[in-house]
């Protein structure tokens, strides 16, 4: 067993690997880049090497940084994660040459697997199930459409060296098929270095399923089963689950056989996945092999009990796995969903900033929460949005979803935009409960963007009860510190308005037995918290029954968040509350005659001059944050007035791209 590991990444997969190793008692080297000086993965680690600046291009993408930093700590053996070099053919041929150990497959596999074409030719020759597609590299769009149509659309345009979403398009038509190719292709040079692209079938309604195999040096190879990765948004996985609430038995065992055949074709060795289109009659189909960890992997180690970080080092270390296919079960269900610093309202747009308040929900009850990022650290521009990965684990379905919802719930983010209200709302939608969900299932609930009111109160009597006992622990408060200052006692009044969402809901509430009788609607609830002024959570039960309500102040309005739903709450007086209705509402600032960045990135390009006239919808320049393109469109009609910058600037937030009239 090796004595000593370096981790060729950062954030949340580093500290992941760091975490198994100290179990195992291996010494551990992480490296970063200037960005990185004060990440939690170097916090964890034993020992830390700087290999350059921010960008990966001059630090985690540099192989001889991390080569000449195993020289000098001593590690024997690179871990490499997800992403970076973790699929890097010639990364693993330098380890190699140098008498560094690869914790994953070998050069042959990385190779044969990491370009689809080929990968695509030796999946057919070893009898797994394939996409019908052009077998070859596609030469232009010409050429893109041409093989389209006789394929017949829908088509997917995907990049050849491509992996986590970036480098697809769907084409309906042959505009579709011109246009996605040429953002393909400039996705995948921008991603992988590689602007090769082909074109496949598209299957309709399909659903993303993949199987997880585990291999050795002494000729082992397991499936430790499937799990479901449909729910994508833009092609990359939100959520993820093990097993899938679609397969049979009979289907996953003929997956897993071809996922293992596939695997002893290329002589694999360590974990890797082999991903599956599946349509609604469960044919399925080979996608890709990714040759390395996958980011949802601890949906796996839940359902299985296996830790796939310590097999992977196990094996690279030339043991033997300690187990055989029929000791691969299936215990209860895990849920995965990807926390991610995006402003789901604004289209997903990436958000960078300082994490001022990060409290994750605790790990236990099935609850666990992989993350390298901590309270006053930072989400850089420079790297993927990840946060953290929220995971639970139940006896069924059922349960897990209710864990999920509710440590979802307990998730309390401050200082960065975040997902977590879009994540409920998945959580909560009737297709992602019933198990009816496809590819397409976001986009088709969601066609025009996710809003606030697609996330209505499940339960709008939970947020006035919660108001309610918070304005009287508050006034409680205050009154027993008047008292003690002023030697009488303020007479807190039973009678408030708590004004939410601009509607106003009168509430009667009496302190009893140290809870709270809130009366409302004819009815009366009992709280019980120990919520104190300050506190981001209240924790308490209404009637018995178990509530999580996240709490933020701004000035003398709170906002109040559960199940993802926000609603802005003032607490009056019965005659403060009526004189607020004679109060005007000031209008917002109308910034529709700017064009605004709405993230730190690129401005890949400009579809528009000075004076050409505009219709609502129309593109008009791309940005590139994170190394995807997004595209800005108008929101309504005008003409160009000025334009600011030029395509190759970088951009801030809240820069004035170009301006209307």
């Amino acid at each position: 067993m090796f004595d000593k590991i370096l981790i060729a990444n950062r954030g949340e997969i580093a500290c992941r690997v760091l975490k198994t190793a100290r179990r195992m008692g291996i010494r551990t080297v992480a490296v970063y880049s200037d960005a990185d000086r004060d990440a939690l993965h170097i916090r964890m680690a034993d020992e830390a090497v700087h290999i350059g600046a921010s960008p990966s291009t001059q630090s985690y993408l540099l192989q001889d940084r991390i080569i000449q930093a195993c020289r000098d700590t001593g590690a024997q053996a690179v871990h490499p994660g997800y992403g970076f070099l973790s699929e890097n053919a010639s990364f693993c041929k330098a380890l190699t040459e140098a008498g560094i150990v690869f914790i994953g497959p070998g050069i042959r596999a990385i190779e044969a697997m990491g370009d689809k074409l080929t990968s695509k030719r030796l999946a057919a020759d070893a009898d797994v199930n394939t996409i019908p597609g052009y077998s070859d590299v596609v030469r232009d769009a010409a050429h893109a459409v041409e093989i389209a149509s006789e394929l017949g659309y829908p088509v997917m345009l995907k990049a050849s060296a491509g992996g986590g979403g970036k480098g697809m398009r769907i084409a309906r038509d042959g505009e579709e098929c011109r246009d996605g190719f040429g953002r393909a292709a400039n996705e995948a040079r921008s991603s992988f270095g590689d602007d090769r692209i082909l074109v496949e079938k598209f299957i309709e309604e399909p659903r993303h399923i993949e199987i997880q195999v585990m291999a050795d040096s002494h000729g082992n190879v397991l499936y430790l089963n499937e799990r479901e990765c449909s729910l994508q948004r833009r092609h990359q996985k939100v959520v993820e689950e093990a097993p899938s609430p679609f397969l049979d038995e009979a289907t996953r065992q003929q997956m897993g056989e071809q996922a293992v055949a596939l695997a002893r074709a290329v002589n694999y060795r360590s974990a890797g996945t082999v991903e599956f289109i599946v349509d609604p009659q469960r044919n399925f189909y080979f996608l890709e092999m990714n040759t390395r960890l996958q980011v949802e992997h601890p949906v796996t180690e839940l359902t299985t009990g296996l830790d796939l970080v310590e097999l992977m080092i196990r094996v690279a270390a030339g043991e033997e796995l300690p187990i055989t296919q029929a000791d691969v079960g299936i215990d209860g269900w895990s849920i995965e969903c990807r926390v991610y610093a995006e402003d789901p309202f604004r289209n997903f747009l990436p958000s960078t900033g300082r994490l001022v308040y990060f409290r994750p929900p605790e790990e236990k009850d099935g609850v666990r929460v992989d993350t390298g990022v901590f309270e006053g650290g930072e989400v850089s521009m420079f790297y993927d949005p990840m946060i953290a990965k929220l995971i639970t684990h139940g006896a069924d379905r059922q349960e897990a979803i209710a864990r999920m919802r509710s440590a979802l719930d307990r998730f309390v983010i401050r200082g960065v935009l975040h997902n977590l209200s879009f994540l409920s709302a998945l959580m909560a939608h009737p297709r992602y409960v019933e198990g009816r969900i496809s590819t397409h299932t976001i986009g088709e609930e969601y066609p025009d963007g996710f809003h606030p009111a697609d996330l209505p109160h499940e339960n709008p009597v939970v947020i006035i009860c919660v108001a309610a006992a918070m304005v009287r622990t508050y006034r409680d408060r205050a009154a027993r510190i008047d008292g003690q200052l002023r030697g009488h006692q303020r007479r807190v009044p039973d009678d408030w308005v708590i004004v939410m969402d601009g509607e106003q809901h009168p509430v009667n509430i009496v302190p009893h037995d140290g809870a709270y009788s809130v009366n409302y609607g004819g009815k009366t609830y009992e709280v019980r918290s120990d919520w104190q002024f300050g506190q981001h959570l209240f924790n308490g039960t209404i009637n018995g029954h178990e509530v999580h309500v996240q709490v933020a102040r701004r000035h003398q309005a709170y906002t109040l968040a559960r199940g993802g739903s926000e609603s802005e709450i003032r607490i009056l007086t019965p005659r403060a509350a009526e004189l607020m209705r004679h109060m005007p509402e000031k209008a917002p600032p109308d910034t529709s005659r700017h064009l605004l960045s709405p993230m730190p990135g690129l401005l890949v390009s400009l579809a528009v001059t000075v004076g050409q006239e505009i219709k609502a919808g129309e593109e008009l320049a791309v940005l590139e944050a994170m190394k995807m393109e997004n595209t800005l469109r108008a929101e309504r009609n005008g003409i160009v007035a000025k334009i600011n910058f030029e395509a190759g600037a970088s951009l801030e937030v809240g820069d004035t791209i170009m301006e209307f009239e």
